[in-house]
């Protein structure tokens, strides 16, 4: 390989006061201390702005880099969004060569990484090429000599996907200081690079305090329960653009409540602890709801009627639906759906518009009929303009938005079975089409797992988690898969296990014990807390245990404190505009409602000052726009979240947008999506990040112009999979006549779907939830009229049918005879 010769550090261009100061500004950010002042720390990375996201303001380069290289060659940088991580990175080409190279390096000055002689480091970045002219090449800072050339250590083969790279350090020769390196492009063709680290080999990394047993709140977090009791029974969580959290109950679960008529929501304030009653129209129990841009809340049907007592018949969908005004604190009719649905999904669009589908019809059959609520129109569109596929999707189907305006159905659901075929699909609401995606482990058991969109929104990756299903197996499972829906081919892959928590007495899960009913939060810092749940489906198993996952690395940190609150069925979670997550609900398996409500603040709450938004230019942000801020400290990365609207382990509309920044002194550039299907237009809650992983308490700003609509579809993975007919309920069928057949008739559901107490006998039989009006001494014989025998009772006996306490139900010595 021939020597390449650099370029002189004495030639380049002097660098700018402001430059300076935005490197001062970024080596604090990034806990180094003053400029020169900091030794290399063992294993950490020593590699300052090492994912390339921040821009020096002047140069609109990644600060702490420079680009470098020699001779006589025609050649481009250019930042790019195609990052292995986050939004950028740093792309070369070199179109004609007669000698010398190009490459991205560190700066020779201070932000190159410190060293000590006698010591070896190990090196890496991530990297794309169309060539093997690629070298790994190393310069050092001699305390004698300046900057010199130090030695080519690897040669890169090409490749088209991104690949990790590293080497080791020869050691370092006496009288060096700095070292500054990576990849030399020395022929025609493109080199991309990103993520790079540099760690110290040679001194043993310092035990994280956190990775090694701490159990302090700046590793473990923290929970604290509210000394009053929320008023309703929270079965829906709604965070408002005002900051308080919209508690939904409708009746409940409480047939009583049902019957009188009384229905309730509750508005909660987190910074004073109070409350506000909403007064509530009908009966919002398992509606479905959804942020529209202006930042009221569409309700989508809920509640007609309870299951019958003896199992027959099920819940009945309303057709009803409703807008909750965050500005009068009222609820606003909307015309009538096509349908009733009850516990269905609703999906917000790029052009602002709502997609619901899923549910239980008004004749309790599983509603096929899609709606269309047009945000410009403010109403429901009619049949014709809601487009249909005649498919059913379960209940709660998890139904997430995609950068190009389909919608992935991640296989999460309530009740019941997965779908046919994968138990995954990509649904094209436009065409009518649904492609089948494939990986979904225990697809029958995904029963209230929870399916989050992985921070960034902009890497399209999915990650399903937990679930059961109490006919196919008793125990829910431990399971988690991810997908990249960015992939050629997309299909889930395993990710890593849920950790295991306890139980109520003290109890460690073992072998593949997981969780239903769990919850997942997205957090400023880019990771999502997983908290609550529950052994079984129905019974009163809840599990303690709650962990962060973390996207970047695919890896969960399990030992966090756990809330003291059992989080069972009809729990949620909610992450609010300061960074804590509010906890509530839970219905346990006797039909009881646990109203207490429990705050979280997680580690990074604990661990320093946090940094400001000191000012925004605006709160309206246009698509494909750059927005200005100030901020009080230097900060490493900027998001917006989308407020969430969460039931039932379920909120699809769950975001994290990552936003590019560009720095200079306080003053932060934050480059806005173009593309609203990354970010549907609506409220978001915009945030910074320090180099400790501390975020900022959010700002609110609204995003999406008026009749902004969503960009032309970027991506075709879905063209590719293989098109399936497995959802629809008439496979041949001519659109017209699936539209006669169905436009009356739902899809036949299980008895009692899902009015079953499952406290009794085996897991797959169904005992009523309530009976017909008798005294409760004849109600083992009503059951024996209907077929059953002797139940093994599972914990309480909430129907009071062992009467001699032998722990069976409805055996001989709790049969009344006459």
């Amino acid at each position: 390989m021939p020597y390449r010769a650099r370029r002189p550090a004495g030639t380049r261009p002097a660098r700018t006061r402001l430059l300076l100061t935005a490197l001062l500004l970024f080596t604090a950010a990034v806990g180094l201390g003053p400029l020169g002042a900091q030794p290399a720390g063992a294993a950490s990375n020593l590699v300052r702005n090492p994912g390339l996201e921040v821009l020096d303001g002047p140069s609109q380069f990644p600060q702490c880099f420079e680009k470098s290289g020699w001779g006589d060659n025609d050649f481009s940088f250019a930042v790019t969004d195609d990052a292995h991580s986050g939004s950028r990175a740093v792309r070369i080409q070199l179109t004609r060569r007669a000698d010398g190279d190009r490459k991205t390096m560190m700066l020779e000055n201070s932000c190159a990484p410190q060293v000590t002689p006698d010591h070896q480091y190990d090196l890496s970045f991530w990297y794309r090429s169309s060539t093997p002219d690629v070298a790994f090449t190393l310069f050092r800072h001699d305390t004698a000599q300046g900057w010199v050339y130090w030695t080519d250590l690897k040669t890169l083969p090409p490749s088209a996907a991104w690949t990790r790279t590293e080497v080791r350090t020869p050691v370092i020769p006496p009288n060096t200081d700095r070292i500054t390196w990576g990849g030399a492009l020395y022929g025609v063709g493109t080199l991309t690079t990103d993520d790079y680290a540099m760690t110290d080999a040679t001194v043993p990394a310092e035990p994280d305090p956190c990775a090694t047993g701490g159990t302090g709140p700046e590793c473990r977090g923290r929970w604290t329960v509210q000394t009053a009791d929320a008023p309703v029974r929270a079965i829906h969580s709604v965070l408002l653009h005002t900051g308080k959290v919209l508690l939904i109950a409708g009746s409940g679960n409480d047939q009583d409540a049902f019957r009188a008529g009384t229905f309730k929501t509750s508005l909660f304030d987190p910074a004073t602890g109070d409350y506000t009653d909403i007064p509530t129209p009908e009966d919002f129990f398992c509606a479905g709801h959804v942020q529209l841009p202006d930042g009221r809340v569409l309700v989508v049907g809920g509640n007609k009627d309870y299951a019958a007592p003896d199992g027959s018949v099920g819940y009945k969908g309303l057709k009803s639906s409703y807008v909750f005004d965050p500005a009068r604190n009222t609820y606003v009719r909307v015309n009538d759906m096509l349908a009733g649905h009850w516990y269905p999904s609703a999906t917000a669009m790029g052009n602002g518009d709502v997609v619901a589908l899923g549910g239980l019809g008004e004749d309790s059959s599983g509603t096929v009929v899609n709606e269309h609520f047009s945000y410009a129109r403010n109403t429901w569109l009619p049949m014709g303009e809601a487009k249909q596929a005649w498919s059913f999707w379960g209940l709660y189907p998890s139904m997430i938005l995609l950068q190009d305006g389909r919608l992935f159905y991640t296989g999460s659901h309530v009740f019941g079975n997965g779908l046919p075929g994968t138990g995954a699909s990509v649904y094209d609401y436009d065409a009518g089409t649904i492609s089948e995606v494939p990986g979904l482990r225990k697809k029958d058991e995904r029963d209230q797992s929870m399916s989050v969109l992985l921070p960034p929104a902009q890497d399209q990756k999915v990650l399903t988690m937990g679930g059961g299903h109490h006919v196919v197996a008793p125990d829910a499972h431990r399971l988690t898969d991810l997908i990249d829906l960015k992939a050629a081919s997309p299909q889930y892959v395993p990710g890593p296990d849920l950790p295991q928590g306890h139980y109520a007495d003290g109890s460690p899960q073992t072998g593949d014990q997981g969780k239903v009913y769990l919850s997942a939060v997205i957090l400023p810092d880019g990771t999502v807390l997983e908290t609550g749940g529950a052994l079984h489906t129905y019974r009163e198993d809840p599990v303690f245990e709650a962990s962060l996952y973390d996207p970047a690395t695919n890896t969960f940190q399990a030992g966090l404190a756990t809330d003291p609150v059992p989080r069972t069925y009809h729990s949620s979670s909610t992450l609010l505009p300061d960074g804590r997550v509010l906890s509530i609900g839970n219905n346990p398996g006797d039909g009881s409602f646990d109203q207490r409500v429990s705050i979280y603040q997680p580690p990074y709450l604990f661990r320093g000052d946090r940094p400001q938004i000191t000012s925004l230019a605006s709160t309206r942000w246009t698509y494909g726009t750059t927005q200005r801020i100030t901020v009080d400290k230097p900060v490493v990365k900027a998001s917006l979240i989308r407020p969430a609207a969460v039931t039932h382990s379920s909120d699809p509309n769950q975001r994290y947008v990552d936003l590019p920044m560009t720095v200079d002194g306080t003053t932060i550039d934050l480059s806005l999506t173009s593309n609203p299907n990354l970010a549907p237009p609506g409220w978001y809650m915009l945030s910074v990040v320090d180099a400790g992983g501390v975020p900022s308490v959010s700002r609110w700003v609204r995003i999406g112009s008026e009749g902004q609509v969503a960009a032309a579809r970027v991506q075709s993975f879905a063209d590719e999979l293989k098109a399936s007919e497995s959802h629809a309920s008439a496979p041949g069928t001519s659109a017209p006549a699936q539209e006669s057949a169905h436009r009356h008739h739902g899809v036949q559901m299980a008895e009692g779907y899902d009015g079953c107490d499952h406290a009794y006998g085996e897991i797959s039989q169904c005992v009523p939830w309530s009976f017909p009006k008798m005294p409760r001494a004849e109600r083992c014989t009503w059951l024996l009229d209907k077929g059953y025998g002797r139940l093994k009772v599972h914990g309480r006996d909430r129907h009071h049918l062992d009467r001699d306490k032998d722990g069976i139900a409805c055996g001989k010595g709790d049969v009344r005879r006459s």
